[in-house]
């Protein structure tokens, strides 16, 4: 019955994970949902930057301290193993759906492109990212990456399998594709506001941190495979590549998602 409840939960946080998303969608491009990045009540511009760092803080505290190895040894002595991503992702989608709710817009623009050719291009930028994002995580291991494939082996007895390098398509090109759709859809914006400026902004420079700690991580998981790896394959741009067989690992059971 425990294994039972635990993949009941792994599944219900998934499904929180997968609003979270979808909605992050219509939020960073005031599409199709109720309270976008530049709707919403506003206020002195001060205090609406306070609460937007503040929130944006939150997420990158959870996010990226959460995942480190040493929490994650210290946090599986309270939740189970089998749910601890499971855990993490719930967390990470309820600080978003609070950055959601509570962001105060700043809707002073700094360039608006809409109903133009270039900002057609910035749309298709925007969609590209967030595909980008999506595609990456299933040419690893989506459903591990969200905690969905721990508690499902769990129920059925088995092992989660160990971690192996691969260079499934993006991966060839750069290092953290998952990151550079993050930055085309932030960046991507036809109509770019103050507020809108500050999310990227800041996403931006916690995407570089999350690079820095992941990428730790991933030379004590492997090594110098990965270190080669990171010699021969550009971290968010492609470069020529020398002839390797390193190939990359799939994310240690974090999400270094950072």
């Amino acid at each position: 019955m425990a294994k039972l409840l635990m993949a009941a939960y792994s599944a219900a946080c998934y499904l929180c994970f997968l609003g979270a998303f979808l909605y992050a969608v219509g939020f960073v491009g005031s599409l199709a949902v109720p309270k976008a990045i530049d709707t919403g009540a506003g206020g002195p511009m001060a205090t609406s930057v306070l609460i937007d760092v503040l929130l944006l803080g939150a997420f990158a505290v959870q996010h990226s301290v959460m995942a480190r190895p040493a929490f994650k040894r210290w946090w599986t002595r309270i939740v189970p193993a089998p749910v601890e991503r499971s855990t993490y992702v719930l967390l990470a989608s309820l600080i978003l759906s609070l950055l959601f709710w509570q962001w105060r817009p700043l809707p002073s623009k700094i360039w608006n492109l809409a109903n133009s050719a270039a900002g057609d291009v910035l749309w298709v930028g925007f969609f590209t990212g967030w595909g980008m994002v999506l595609l990456s995580t299933f040419l690893i291991n989506h459903f591990e990456l969200f905690g969905l494939s721990q508690a499902f082996n769990h129920l059925a007895g088995k092992a989660s399998p160990t971690p192996t390098f691969r260079t499934p398509l993006f991966y060839r090109w750069v290092r953290h594709p998952i990151y550079l759709g993050f930055l085309l859809a932030f960046w991507s914006a036809p109509v770019m506001t103050q507020g809108h400026l500050l999310f990227a902004v800041a996403t931006t420079g916690y995407i570089l941190i999350g690079i820095w700690l992941e990428e730790r991580d991933l030379v004590t998981q492997f090594g110098d495979r990965y270190r080669r790896y990171v010699t021969e394959v550009g971290m968010l741009a492609p470069r020529p590549r020398r002839s390797s067989s390193a190939t990359l690992p799939s994310p240690p059971r974090r999400k270094a998602d950072a």
